[in-house]
């Protein structure tokens, strides 16, 4: 029972393509697929004079753990944000123009995209405030590094 509802508060993504079937080479089943357990979280944006802050925050402890251990490991590559529904991918946001640092906390991570530049800092308050939108209107958002997926989950 306890592991069931562990399995809840994760979720299954396809590695290559986001939710996409891979490419099957020949002589492979095509119902194979790269997968992998990610954790599922609850994000929260807010818009900051320089950039956003993002804030991801798992309901267990082992889900906690794994997006703070993938974070780490991927740590200073590009960060970027898919916004989907029904499994397909809305909107890609990558934040190639600010330096991202995160820092975690005790229920999963806090993540800052900065830039000097107030272009760049206006870019990134623009992605901030769609993504809070999408939420808002019932997308999932998925963090990726190094296009990788850390976690997913919604604004509620």
């Amino acid at each position: 029972m306890k592991s069931e509802m562990k399995m809840k508060q994760m979720m299954t993504m396809g590695r290559n393509m986001m939710g996409m079937p891979s490419m099957a080479p020949a002589g492979m089943p095509m119902g194979t697929m790269d997968m992998m357990m990610i954790p599922r979280c609850m994000f929260k944006m807010e818009k900051m004079k320089d950039g956003m802050k993002i804030m991801c925050m798992a309901s267990d402890e082992m889900g906690a753990a794994m997006m703070q251990n993938l974070c780490t490991m991927l740590n200073g590559g590009m960060v970027s944000f898919q916004m989907m529904m029904n499994g397909m991918t809305m909107m890609t946001c990558n934040m190639m123009m600010g330096m991202c640092k995160m820092e975690m906390t005790k229920d999963g991570m806090c993540m800052m995209c900065t830039s000097g530049d107030m272009m760049c800092a206006k870019m990134i308050q623009d992605c901030c405030m769609c993504m809070m939108t999408m939420m808002e209107s019932g997308c999932t958002c998925c963090m990726m590094m190094n296009n990788a997926p850390v976690c997913c989950g919604s604004s509620k």
